[in-house]
């Protein structure tokens, strides 16, 4: 209950309910081979490998692929940036736990994930930017991505289910903008 406002608030329910969830789908502590693939396919999401790969990946290479890169790069910053300002004027806090203290001390607010957001923002670009191959692979990683991080206890459902959606609309505005960004920064082509 808000002590301002004694009436119950819907929202809270929401959370509430939201909280109860995701606890069940919380991996126990004393699931060491479970939390080891969960803890692989968490990381798997984050941004310093995706941008560092797509660096590497501009600088080695020519043709399509080499135009891919920077978009898909352009699209991980914009997102984090977005994504930071909704975390900061939300400030709700990770759920409680141990796994993932770089997480929790760099960025301690959990709404919207930014994983969520940054796999279901590749899974799409992939669709428009190609090859086939690539966006059958990201669209069928990136639920695994999202769902671990509330198996890692770093998230709450409703974190990743916002952050999804967010970044699946991320994915389709960078889509629509390649264009003009193409036409800005010719020299990243």
């Amino acid at each position: 209950m808000n002590p301002i406002n004694p009436e119950p608030s819907p929202w809270n329910a929401v959370l509430e309910a939201d909280a109860r969830w995701s606890a069940w789908l919380r991996l126990p502590a004393g699931a060491k081979i479970r939390r080891y693939l969960w803890s692989f396919l968490a990381h798997s999401g984050d941004s310093w490998f995706w941008l560092a790969a797509m660096l590497i990946i501009w600088l080695t290479t020519k043709g399509e692929w080499h135009a891919r890169a920077p978009m898909y790069a352009g699209g991980i910053l914009v997102l984090a940036v977005f994504v930071m300002v909704i975390k900061f004027r939300v400030r709700r806090a990770r759920p409680a736990g141990n796994w993932g203290m770089l997480y929790r001390s760099t960025d301690p607010h959990s709404f919207p994930s930014g994983h969520a957001a940054r796999v279901a923002l590749l899974a799409v670009m992939a669709w428009g930017l190609g090859p086939l191959w690539l966006a059958v692979l990201l669209t069928g990683w990136a639920p695994l991505v999202i769902i671990s991080r509330v198996r890692m206890g770093v998230h709450y459902l409703l974190d990743v289910a916002v952050g999804a959606i967010v970044g699946v609309a991320a994915g389709q505005i960078s889509l629509l903008l390649e264009p003009l960004f193409r036409a800005w920064v010719p020299f990243m082509f």
